[in-house]
């Protein structure tokens, strides 16, 4: 993400808006010659000089105008109205409006519109000063754990070489953007390395493409590549630390640019992910030449020096979305790449996809200013139990005291090329993010703790070095690099190193729950708050927004004698083999923010141990922050280790128990119990899933009556388990597509499902209509075709417009020039033009509206719906008896409507004095 250094955009409602320079999105509203301020006709249902709220078909558009263009964000532009967000908005070509349609009628009422951010707390209200958590001090002496022999953020045994290759700002054209794309990289090498290498690839996000020209001149006619004045950001330059890391202990490392994704993806079906995946394979299309048959311009350097059987991928922000659908796609294409490994790093989840067969961990900075709500947590919920069997493992890397930007030190400023911002936005040292907090890391302190955990993953994963598991399996191992970092790491066993007991997802058996306790199912009613920033598990997804997000045990209690037994199934028992008891925890929100549990193991002798979870680390105290965005509500881990079970008899485990003897009330969230050991695991490309793919779908609208289309959910082949994914529509519907979503069950021997949409039929003529069928959250199963997309031809004619001459008093304040249409339309019709003197004069005898120096620019239109409109022209009462005066409107644009232009027309003021 970037903004400009001192103008940092969240909450933008600074502007101005013109109805001579206006365009808004999809209704067909033409720019007009002249930029002075005009008032909005009075049709417009509420409106501000800078934004309005006008009827649509399916609701009220609303468009804010802008003094400057949307800053490129990995977030995802929203609009609020007084406070209240009310959807994901969309940008002008020119960036400087953004515009959404919302069906409820309470925007009507709107007294402010604000743009605000997908995960930005409290819907872009003013912010209080953010006052201290009540543990905030608890994290501040946090406990650390203990300090690896094996730094990965130190320096290995090979002296680090660097290169860039550029092969053109337009070498490649991604289906996914329909549009051509840089391939530019820069390369990491270990000076010296012989054999084959492990290939990291890192992929960065969402940011400003070009700077050095005047951010509020013209906008470009093309935003990539840069022209003239304007330069390229080089964010791809971003990673030095994590990539000569993993040189120098042997790895290969290639950086690469995506500038012209983010350039464009702003229209693209899914955001972009598609395209920025097809970007990395393109990549690693290049390395397979060049380190076979060699090339220009490396020629044979690097011939028999990359190992794409054993290649990670990193992905910051949108980036990590866009590698987590590259190792998905390059298993839908047969695993023509030995992906084994991802790291989404700060990442975006926009359509609620899995990653399964891969070893992934996700990094999720708490003080995120741009992805706010840490939505990449969905990644590992969603992928944890997504396979059966699935033998690679999975974490989460929670960084304390961290932002966006700062992983990347082009998006940090000091350090970059560009301006560059901290993407928090707090000022005071009472905030948990702010600059001046004392737990708040520095941008050098966050890049080393990057650096480590980065390369640290992928020296694990790709090249086995195990020495480096503790940092990765929620023991919570330090690396000496990362200093004073707070991390805290859930991670899922490989299926192997695993025995599950209880999810915790589903009602519990009964009497599994005893005494003054009770154990409900909860989702995304789990937690109360208003601000879905703090609500990383169960913040909705733009394309997903009806798939269930993870669903949890809350344990509720009001006296010390509550009980909550999983049993262990016979043949189960013996957990001599595993390292640890775990599951996933956090205070309930509403409760108190320190809260404890006894975790209680029994066997079959009837003999018990019994462990406090407060001395097994922090996961039942709430996390810092009180208000605007903080605290998290994260689950995480509570840890027993098996040596810690004392006088049991580990060959016959029969219960494991969560006891409230510790605290006399309380009220946690529980998830995922099991036995475990650390493991590598076997990470490959999932390439025997079958693959699961939505048809696309085009239909006439028709003119009676409602008729359904059906879109095909097809399976790549049958499976012998049932394959389940969720299905949803997804876009602009309007009142002419009905809204769908449901879970979609293969069972086994099937391949074909139908989802049947309704489409409503008119006789007004309107845009055709484009949405998608989403797919999301499989099991069981590989996303291939996720996107299905659907188009609605408008089959009625366009209607006639009739503009006729107007006449009026001199003192009637309002001359009108009637719009007349011959059917009522779905959209917009709209008409603009230049007024003429004749007898009557500008200025003197009539104006358009308040503005100085008088506008010539007019402009008029027809509200959806509706037969009749006009074109206002406010008349000057002069006190002056004259004879009858007439001037001329000359239409030159119409929009929504046939009509023979340019058209003029003429108005006749009569004298009243």
């Amino acid at each position: 993400m970037f903004v400009d250094e001192g103008k940092l955009v969240r909450l933008i409602g600074r502007t101005t808006l013109s109805l001579g320079t206006v365009a808004l999105l999809g209704v067909g509203l033409v720019p007009a010659a002249s930029a002075a301020p005009t008032p909005p006709p009075p049709q417009a249902v509420a409106s501000s000089n800078d934004w309005r709220i006008d009827p649509v078909a399916g609701g009220y558009r609303i468009t804010l105008r802008l003094d400057q263009p949307v800053p490129l964000r990995d977030a995802l532009p929203m609009l609020s109205v007084d406070g209240r967000t009310v959807g994901v908005a969309r940008e002008s070509a020119d960036r400087r409006s953004v515009s959404l349609v919302s069906k409820d009628p309470a925007v009507l009422r709107a007294r402010n519109v604000r743009l605000v951010w997908s995960g930005d707390p409290t819907g872009g209200a003013k912010r209080s000063k953010a006052a201290a958590g009540p543990t905030d001090a608890d994290w501040l002496k946090a406990k650390m754990g203990p300090t690896l022999a094996d730094d990965p953020g130190a320096k290995g045994k090979y002296q680090v070489e660097t290169a860039e290759y550029d092969l053109g700002d337009e070498a490649v054209y991604l289906p996914g953007l329909k549009h051509k794309s840089e391939l530019r990289g820069k390369v990491y090498s270990p000076r010296g390395a012989t054999g084959p290498r492990p290939l990291v690839v890192f992929l960065h996000g969402r940011h400003q493409v070009c700077y050095g020209g005047n951010e509020n001149g013209p906008f470009p006619d093309q935003p990539w590549p840069c022209t003239g004045e304007w330069k390229p950001i080089p964010s791809f330059r971003g990673y030095d630390g994590p990539a000569e890391a993993l040189a120098s202990h042997g790895y290969q490392v290639v950086s690469i640019s995506a500038n012209a994704v983010n350039a464009w993806d702003a229209d693209a079906y899914d955001a972009g992910a598609q395209a920025r995946a097809e970007l990395v394979l393109d990549h690693l299309d290049l390395w397979k030449k060049w380190s076979t048959v060699g090339g220009a311009p490396f020629g044979t350097r690097f011939v028999g020096k990359v190992d794409l059987r054993n290649v990670g991928l990193m992905g910051h922000s949108r980036g990590g979305e866009g590698v987590a659908r590259a190792a998905v796609l390059n298993a839908d294409r047969g695993g023509r790449y030995g992906i084994r490994a991802v790291l989404p790093l700060a990442p975006t989840d926009f359509a609620r996809a899995t990653v399964p067969g891969v070893a992934m961990s996700v990094v999720l900075p708490y003080c995120d200013g741009d992805v706010s709500d840490l939505q990449g947590q969905k990644f590992y919920d969603d992928t944890r139990y997504s396979v059966t069997g699935d033998n690679a493992p999975r974490s989460t890397v929670t960084v304390l005291g961290a932002n966006h930007n700062f992983f990347n030190t082009e998006w940090t400023p000091g350090q970059s090329v560009a301006p560059s911002n901290d993407d928090w936005w707090e000022e005071g040292a009472e905030s948990p993010c702010g600059p001046k907090y004392a737990g708040r890391l520095s941008a050098k302190e966050q890049q080393a703790v990057g650096t480590a955990y980065v390369a640290g993953f992928f020296r694990l994963q790709l090249g086995h070095e195990k020495q480096l598991l503790p940092l990765l399996d929620s023991s919570n191992a330090q690396a000496a690099s990362a200093g004073r970092a707070v991390v805290r790491v859930v991670a899922q066993a490989p299926a192997a190193d695993r025995r599950d007991l209880s999810k915790l997802d589903k009602p519990l058996p009964a009497g599994a729950v005893s005494g003054k306790a009770k154990a409900t199912v909860c989702s995304s009613d789990c937690v109360q708050t208003e601000d879905q920033s703090q609500l990383p598990h169960w913040v909705t997804s733009w394309f997903a927004e009806k798939t269930p997000t993870l669903p949890v045990t809350k344990l509720s209690w009001t006296g010390k004698n509550g009980v909550l037994r999983i049993p262990v199934a016979a043949g189960q028992r013996d957990v001599r083999r595993y390292a640890a008891l775990t599951f996933r925890a956090a205070p309930d929100a509403a409760g108190a923010p320190r809260t404890d549990l006894s975790v209680r193991v029994v066997d079959g002798h009837g003999r018990a141990a019994s462990v406090p979870a407060s001395t097994l680390g922090d996961a039942l105290v709430r996390m810092p922050g009180s208000g605007n965005g903080v605290p998290k509500h994260l689950l995480r881990t509570v840890r027993v280790p098996i040596a810690s079970l004392k006088g049991i008899d580990l060959r016959d485990v029969r219960a494991v128990e969560l006891r409230t003897d510790r605290v006399a009330s309380g009220s946690v969230l529980l998830s995922d119990l099991s036995f475990s050991r650390p493991g590598v695991g076997t990470s490959a490309p999932a390439v025997l899933l079958p693959k699961l793919s939505a048809s696309s779908v085009k239909v006439q609208e028709g003119d009676t009556g409602t008729r359904n289309v059906d879109f095909t959910v097809a399976l790549s082949r049958p499976s012998i388990r049932p394959v389940t994914v969720y299905a949803e529509t997804n876009g602009d519907l309007g009142t002419v597509v009905g809204a769908v979503a449901r879970q979609v069950v293969f069972k086994p021997g099937q391949t074909r499902q139908k989802i049947t949409v309704p489409i409503k039929a008119n006789t007004r003529d309107s845009a055709d209509m484009h949405f998608s069928l989403v797919l999301s959250a499989p099991h069981d199963g590989l996303l291939d075709e996720p996107f299905g997309h659907g188009l609605v031809v408008d089959d009625d004619p366009t209607p006639t417009l009739t503009i006729g001459a107007a006449t009026a008093k001199e003192g009637s304040t309002l001359l009108e020039f009637p719009l007349t249409l011959s059917a009522a339309s779905d959209q917009f019709v709209s008409v603009q033009g230049e007024l003429n003197d004749g007898t009557a004069v500008l200025g003197k005898d009539f104006r358009t509206f308040d503005e100085e120096p008088p506008s010539r620019s007019f402009y008029g239109y027809l509200e959806p719906g509706k037969t009749t409109g006009v074109i206002q022209v406010r008349l000057v009462d002069d006190k002056v008896k004259e004879p009858t005066e007439t001037f001329t409107a000359r239409i030159t644009e119409a929009m929504g409507a046939d009509v023979k232009l340019p058209l003029t027309v003429t108005g006749t003021i009569t004298d009243n004095d």
